[in-house]
């Protein structure tokens, strides 16, 4: 008698079509188990120091491969992203004594940071009324620029750049006053957009960068309403287009991202990656040239991969980096306007709102936050750690924040600082990626930086005189220069390691931008010097540097598809012998 039982139709026939993401899961978990021979090895995967969340970690990373693949671009060229990465965020308008301004700089420029983001508060400026900068509430009155003039003069005489922070309408501006919520954008923008080309007018050439709000997309930025993507929108609009009007050169930075999962529930806000989705829906992109964002490590460390858009790691710039990159904006970098990870003390009462590390492992973090940010993801620029030093403790016992700083109020160094100055004074080094010939690693003598529309992102780097030099530490196994090619195009002359020479012609009968011309290909995985000679008439664009798996890191995952091929077509031919057979 022949049995009626039969199994559901199509259950082994069907488990083909998931036979390649179940065995890539459980290749990557067995063989980054196999690797890991000790914890420290899992730590570079998953940002976890303990065994147990380790282990959770991998088997959470190895799903990663289940998602559809991020789009990053990393091959085109990045504006304002091959720049000294190393700033700080300060809060110097709070330091009442103009000494305790100095020395905090000085302990800035000392520790090797290029940037300070410092906020220009606009209730702080403009205080009693349109166009009204006398500071009254003082007796006697005073000018309300006097300390942000000082600020300014300090970051000129030590060499820093500011990032000004353009935020906090004073009450006066909205009818509702500070009842609609001290941060609210006021009620007419170009309210707002008066204030920013003051502020643009007053120090033009000396501030170059601009940050056009603070945290737009959660509460309390935005006041006590709803957050609101195409209003920021708005205001960014007016704010950039009078900033340019008054200087062209000013670099527009967009208000910094908040990362969260919220979704929009008023009063918490909206997840970051939606609402740059909004603000590109809305027309944003023009009017932008850095898009910001933060980056809090939270509970893990650098180095956690784990990619889930519900849980906040430090690879979240990889998600709004995709985004940026699905909207045409693959050539505009991301800078973090805060980044760090937070050391309240395990005695303290206080809640670890922004998780809890120890002082040793948050100078550990800082430094190996900003080797992953520079060695891996060449479309990020600036990370300003958050922050240098709060002018008094009155926090320490009422809020969390404080225990990111690098300095005590009275100046005391934290273990973060030193470990940050340290790598701060290392010599730069070229990454992986397409750079600008401005990038920071690039030493140049007796070249001058030319505009012209025909360059890559508008702007190449040309000899002075018959010896022009110029040198840098790249890191990696390729490297291309990028050059322009035409007539009277004077020769270069390279060399890498100290190798022998090599003589690059850029004579051409047609003028032609954007040329790669292959420099070294196949060097062993490190650091390498590359030195460059140039004759008038010479161009150079750009540089390309990639870093190629050896050759043994290539014939493993060569062996390992090989097998993956075996294990699935064996798995696939005897689930349909059991179908015909069924």
């Amino acid at each position: 008698m022949i049995s009626t039982f039969r199994p559901r139709p199509g259950i082994i026939y069907h488990m083909h079509k998931y036979i390649w993401p179940i065995i890539a899961v459980l290749v990557v978990v067995s063989g980054l188990a196999a690797w890991a021979s000790n914890s420290r090895d899992l730590f570079y995967v998953t940002g976890e120091e303990d065994p147990l969340p380790q282990l959770t970690g991998v088997t959470q990373f190895a799903f990663n491969l289940a998602r559809p693949p991020l789009q990053l671009a990393d091959d085109v060229p990045v504006a304002h992203a091959g720049v000294n990465p190393f700033g700080v965020n300060t809060f110097l308008q709070n330091e009442v004594d103009p000494h305790k301004r100095r020395l905090a700089m000085e302990m800035v420029a000392n520790a090797g940071f290029s940037w300070i983001r410092q906020e220009f508060p606009w209730e702080d400026i403009e205080i009693h009324g349109p166009g009204d900068f006398v500071d009254r509430r003082h007796d006697p009155p005073r000018s309300a620029w006097d300390k942000y003039d000082h600020i300014v003069d300090l970051a000129e005489a030590l060499d820093i750049q500011i990032i000004a922070r353009l935020s906090n309408p004073p009450a006066w501006s909205r009818a509702a006053g500070d009842e609609a919520g001290p941060f609210a954008p006021p009620d007419d923008l170009d309210a707002y957009g008066d204030f920013v080309e003051t502020v643009v007018r007053r120090y033009q050439g000396r501030i170059h960068y601009y940050q056009i709000w603070n945290e737009p997309n959660i509460y309390p930025e935005w006041g006590e309403q709803p957050v609101n993507a195409a209003k920021y929108a708005e205001l960014l609009k007016v704010a950039s287009t009078r900033a340019k009007a008054v200087d062209p050169d000013v670099v527009i930075i967009a208000g910094a991202l908040a990362a969260t999962v919220e979704l929009d529930r008023h009063p918490h806000g909206l997840t970051d990656a939606l609402f740059l989705q909004q603000l590109y829906d809305a027309g944003a992109g023009p009017y932008f040239d850095v898009l910001a964002m933060q980056g809090y490590g939270l509970w893990s460390g650098p180095y956690d991969r784990r990619m889930q858009p519900r849980v906040i790691n430090f690879s979240r710039p990889l998600y709004i980096r995709d985004i940026m990159v699905r909207n045409g904006d693959a050539h505009k970098p991301i800078w973090l306007s805060e980044m760090a990870w937070n050391a309240l003390p395990p005695d303290s009462s206080l809640p670890a709102a922004y998780g809890q590390v120890t002082e040793a492992q948050q100078a550990r973090y800082a430094v190996q936050a900003y080797y992953r940010l520079q060695s891996e993801w060449p479309w990020l620029g600036v990370a300003n750690y958050w922050f240098l030093k709060q002018a008094d403790d009155r926090e320490r016992e009422a809020n969390p924040q404080y225990y990111f700083r690098l300095l005590e109020p009275d100046f005391t160094p934290l273990p973060a600082y030193q470990a940050l100055s340290n790598a701060a004074s290392l010599p730069p080094v070229m990454y992986r990626g397409y750079h600008q010939e401005d990038h920071w690693a690039v030493t140049y003598t007796g070249w001058e930086e030319i505009k012209d529309e025909r360059a890559i992102l508008g702007t190449y780097r040309q000899p002075t005189n018959e010896d022009a030099r110029a040198s840098f530490i790249f890191n990696g196994s390729d490297l291309w220069l990028v050059v322009a090619r035409g007539p009277g195009g004077g020769p270069l002359e390279v060399t890498v390691d100290g190798g022998p020479p090599q003589v690059v012609s850029l004579d051409s009968p047609e003028a032609t931008f954007g040329v790669k011309v292959p420099i070294v290909r196949g060097l062993r995985r490190g650091q390498h010097e590359l030195h460059i000679t140039a004759q008038p008439g010479a161009v150079i664009d750009g540089f390309v540097v990639q870093d190629r798996p050896t050759r043994l890191i290539l014939r493993a995952v060569g062996a390992g598809a090989v097998v993956l091929s075996l294990v699935a077509l064996g798995w696939l031919t005897i689930s349909r012998r059991r179908e015909k057979r069924d």
